[in-house]
């Protein structure tokens, strides 16, 4: 077949990687599979129809040889920059887009080059930048939500208050509230905001108060103006629920120059099961830092959620690891954690991680308010 194009294509050369774990019954097999997957995720078009050999050899996905990994094979495959179009959801789509939808293939690493990486702004703050912007240097950061669903608003802010008194360094809506009619966003949202402003003001501390801008695709902007005029420290932002480049957009965004807490709502299938989907590191770390999160919400082992202990190492590295110039970015392990955990959190995350207590931190002991109860957390975590 041949198919007349004025148009030479001319390629840059520079190419983009994805490593996937591809189960296989030996190393051809898996070379087979990873030719399967160079076309599926570019040219979706079989082979031997290619219409010129500038196609095949310039845009369609190029595999290293296949190296044992676990019981399976491991096979980066290198993509042409140009096929991404300088689109995060483009450039998702050419590593896992149609592969997503089969079994035995699970995208493990990214890795971009400079000429890549830096279509995209990353976090704004990561690790340094809300260390600095919270004066917290020396402990792990502290985050707690406000809950539960069905709250006032009046209530809502009463908790913020009380949780900012009582040394809590980031204040996250739940990622339940939205924009019911029991708390409604702007009804809520200054409220929360002024209760910690207060408290700070009282405490002298820098409390951050993060509201949930998740929405609909209409609103989200909106929503994120109206939270920072109304004097949010933060974002929370769920891109499970609407995508990544929505997230993007806010971190991009220098008239609004907050930080973003991603929450992981929705996204867990993904990463179910050895054989199949993202890796955890990609999905709750990397993922996250091309999408400019600055911290990462993902479930500790032994709490709600299913998660081993060489899942969550393999998220904090996601978060923390050299990427390709992205700044590093808080893991926040959670899912019920409670205060008896805290030093065994610190041990196994070091120090540049954000704890995050939900419902424990309103289990009081006897004799104990809820100001006391932070207060103790805090000193749990300074050690």
């Amino acid at each position: 077949m041949s198919i007349d194009d004025p148009v030479a294509l001319a390629l840059s050369g520079a190419r983009f990687a994805g490593r996937y774990r591809i189960r296989a019954d030996d190393e051809a097999a898996a070379l087979a599979r990873a030719r399967e997957i160079c076309l599926e995720q570019t040219v979706e078009f079989p082979d031997a129809l290619i219409p010129n050999a500038a196609i095949r050899e310039q845009i369609v996905g190029a595999p290293d040889a296949p190296v044992a990994a676990d019981g399976a094979w491991d096979v980066t495959i290198r993509y042409p920059v140009e096929a991404a179009g300088g689109e995060l959801t483009q450039l998702v789509n050419v590593l896992f887009g149609n592969v997503a939808l089969q079994p035995g293939v699970r995208l493990m690493d990214i890795d971009l080059p400079e000429s890549l990486a830096a279509q995209f702004a990353g976090p704004r703050f990561g690790i340094a930048g809300l260390r600095r912007l919270l004066g917290v240097a020396d402990r792990p950061l502290l985050c707690t939500a406000l809950k539960p669903m069905g709250l006032s608003s009046r209530a809502l802010a009463q908790l913020a208050y009380e949780l900012a008194c009582g040394g809590i360094d980031l204040i996250k809506d739940d990622h339940g509230l939205a924009d019911q009619p029991f708390s409604p966003f702007d009804e809520r949202v200054p409220r929360c905001a002024e209760a910690v402003a207060r408290a700070n003001r009282e405490t002298g501390r820098r409390c951050l108060y993060l509201p949930n801008v998740t929405a609909s695709a209409t609103a989200v902007q909106a929503r994120a103006r109206a939270a920072r005029e109304s004097g949010a420290g933060g974002l929370l932002f769920c891109p499970g629920l609407t995508g990544l480049d929505p997230m993007r957009a806010l971190a991009a965004d220098a008239d609004l120059g907050l930080p973003i807490l991603s929450h992981p709502a929705f996204v867990g299938g993904l990463a179910l099961g050895p054989d199949a989907g993202l890796a955890p590191r990609v999905l709750y770390g990397q993922l996250n830092r091309l999408a400019g999160a600055d911290a990462a919400i993902f479930p500790h082992l032994g709490g709600r959620f299913a998660f081993s202990a060489d899942d969550c190492q393999a998220i904090a590295a996601g978060c923390t690891d050299a990427m390709d110039g992205f700044s590093a970015i808080f893991p926040v392990p959670a899912g019920g954690m409670k205060l008896a955990r805290v030093r065994e959190l610190c041990d196994f995350y070091g120090r540049d991680c954000m704890l995050l207590i939900g419902g424990d931190l309103h289990a009081l002991e006897p004799d104990e308010d809820l100001v006391q109860r932070c207060r103790r957390f805090v000193a749990l975590a300074a050690g």
